[in-house]
């Protein structure tokens, strides 16, 4: 399942009771101007070079983030990208080039480019308009693959993807399966052979696999979208996988699977609270590293006793904050690490693992002061109807905990989680004064099979309980204002908050919804062509527009907007390919019809969420003082 990320209150059993420490005189912390936490960062994005002589990192040029190459041990870089028009956010290293995707406008149709490390001979190695370009395999420490990577292309079929074998310098295309099967994915083994493909019939997933690449695919397993299962990597010997799979059981485990015989060997690792999300396997060394998980905080489990002790030392040295490394040069003797908490948005250092020393490198935001900012508090509280819901209290420094204005923040996806970590809205928020909450409903991921189930055909409904529970919540222990709560959201985020305004009015003051869903029924009828595969299983778990017409038009906000009693501010891109400008267009029209106070944003050069930071500015500073008139001084 390709996760979708968009972008009557009852009595609530208090589960986890909110320590507000002592009730000392206010003491307001300083207030941070708007643009600290919404510009471009000085530096981030660190990567070392596979010779480990350099590392790259991304960083602000004329407004748009653009990447740059240092020496190891040098303090001047050289930028080897210009890009003016877009920033970009994804790149990783070949040999010595970078290669990076971007797309025109928020679209989400990438287009493959690479540049020397010197700047030199910059080309888009997949110039074509209207078709997207993805990551298949880099294919490192392959043998005769030095220039050659393999990527997804969708130009034969906007709904499927061909994998094609692509030259890095020259830009010639190999196609290495023409997909007229119409698999939806494929799974490279260590020698960056396409040994595994899936389809889906809508709502149900085979997996198909094949010993060599002569060899015809062949039914491995077939499974119903409401299971995982989510092929990792090939063992050393490119006989058996490692899977991440919840079939049989409620939480996702880590197994290693023999597809010859299409049976699981054995269960490596599983917790019993919440799914593993990802694992390490070094393709270098050829063995499992590692594998993670989100509980309350980011955790982890070491197959490999070295890089646990390596961990486990840095651990030590930079007490208090979470440690990670991003990358790694071929020979294992350089990395880059990362560090960093929730009120630290990173410090990067580079690693040497002969002397295990660390370097620090640079600062992503060294104009924001981890001593200035509010501590993320992991909280949990009861539904009404007995499910408990993990959530994060971010409180404003230096005020009395008490009566203080909310804003409630309920996270995309809506398959997806907040997590414990530096967030840029969160401490805005709570650097303005508002208590800020973030819960991970019913159908967030990590919970297991049952909890996520649990939100199939809920949206507005128990899903949005779930929230409407944490603002009663907040009021019970006496740390929000009944009357002065607001909600705000992007992606799903944005249909809750659309939904909480129009189903429960009497929670909220005024609301800010940013690229959200309005109407069910055109959602539906507008996903990015290479979705419609998996149009059946959306129709499970949200609703079905022929035979669940009823429901989704109760759960369509914009069919009730005759509820709306508070101010509304809406943001959109207009080349939102996930939730189309016409959501956006609906809400605000049937709002100014009946009078209602609605403010609306639109940017002409923005997808799904705000990429360039000048059109985050303007976002931030319309929400601040949108906040500020109906929030924060309302009565």
């Amino acid at each position: 399942m390709k996760k979708l990320l968009l972008f009557t209150l009852a009595s609530v059993i208090v589960v986890q009771a909110i320590s507000q420490g002592p009730q000392s005189k206010a003491n307001p912390a300083k207030l941070i101007d708007m643009k600290s936490f919404f510009k471009n960062p000085e530096k981030s994005g660190f990567r070392i070079s596979p010779n480990g002589k350099y590392f790259s990192y991304r960083s602000d040029y004329k407004g748009k983030i653009n990447i740059f190459v240092q020496k190891v041990g040098e303090s001047k870089a050289v930028r080897v990208t210009n890009d003016t028009l877009r920033s970009i956010s994804s790149y990783f290293w070949k040999g010595d080039h970078i290669l990076y995707l971007q797309d025109v406008g928020g679209d989400e149709n990438f287009q493959l480019f690479a540049v020397q490390t010197d700047g030199r001979n910059l080309k888009a190695l997949t110039p074509f308009p209207g078709y997207r370009t993805d990551l298949l395999d880099d294919l490192h420490f392959i043998a005769g693959k030095e220039k050659i990577i393999m990527i997804n292309l969708n130009k034969r079929n906007k709904e499927y993807f061909d994998p094609y074998l692509i030259n890095i310098e020259t830009g010639e295309l190999t196609l290495v399966y023409e997909n007229k099967d119409n698999y939806d994915s494929w799974y490279v083994d260590n020698k960056g052979t396409i040994r595994m493909a899936t389809k889906t019939d809508g709502v149900n997933i085979t997996y198909l696999y094949r010993a060599a690449e002569k060899d015809s695919f062949a039914t491995v397993l077939t499974t119903n979208f409401k299971e995982q299962f989510s092929p990792q990597a090939f063992d050393a010997n490119n006989k058996n996988f490692y899977a991440l799979s919840n079939i049989g059981r409620d939480k996702v485990a880590l197994v290693l699977y023999d597809p010859v015989n299409k049976k699981e060997e054995k269960e490596l690792y599983a917790n019993k609270e919440y799914d593993l999300d990802g694992i390490d396997y070094d393709k270098k060394e050829q063995k499992l590293i590692r594998v993670t998980w989100t509980g309350k905080k980011a955790a982890e489990y070491y197959f490999d006793a070295r890089r646990k002790a390596i961990s486990d030392g840095l651990k030590v040295r930079f007490n208090n904050y979470r440690v990670d490394f991003t990358s790694y040069d071929d020979e294992r003797k350089k990395a880059i690490v990362w560090t960093g908490n929730d009120r630290l948005p990173g410090v990067y250092y580079t690693y040497d693992f002969a002397t295990k020393a660390t370097t620090k490198i640079a600062d992503a935001y060294p104009w924001l002061h981890e001593k200035e900012l509010a501590f993320m508090k992991p909280v949990t509280y009861m539904s009404r109807d007995g499910l408990p819901i993990d959530g994060y209290l971010t409180l404003p420094n230096g005020v009395v905990a008490t009566n203080l204005p909310l804003v409630i923040n309920p996270h995309g996806g809506p398959w997806a989680r907040d997590e414990w970590g530096y967030n840029p809205e969160v401490q805005f928020l709570a650097n303005r004064g508002y208590a800020v909450l973030q819960m991970n409903y019913r159908g967030s991921t990590g919970y297991g099979k049952k909890f996520w189930q649990a939100s199939f055909k809920e949206w507005g409904k128990k899903m949005q309980d779930d929230i409407s529970d944490g603002v009663a919540y907040l009021i019970k222990n006496g740390i929000a204002d009944p009357k002065r709560v607001a909600i705000y959201g992007g992606s799903y985020g944005g249909y809750a908050t659309l939904a909480g305004v129009t189903f429960t009015p009497e929670l909220y003051a005024c609301a800010v919804d940013y690229v959200g869903v309005s109407n069910l029924f055109t959602f539906m009828n507008t996903i990015p062509p290479y979705w419609k595969p998996y149009l059946d299983q959306f129709h499970e778990m949200v609703g079905d527009p022929a035979k669940d017409s009823v429901l989704l038009a109760e759960a369509s906000p914009v069919l009730h907007a005759d509820k709306i009693k508070v101010p509304l501010f809406v943001a959109q891109g207009a080349n939102d390919p996930r939730v189309n400008k016409d959501e956006s267009d609906q809400m605000v029209k049937a709002l100014q019809a009946r009078g209602i106070q609605v403010e609306y944003m639109v940017k002409s050069d923005e997808g799904h969420g705000f990429h360039n930071q000048n059109n985050r500015f303007d976002f931030y500073g319309a929400m601040e003082i949108f906040l500020d008139k109906y929030l924060k001084k309302a009565k």
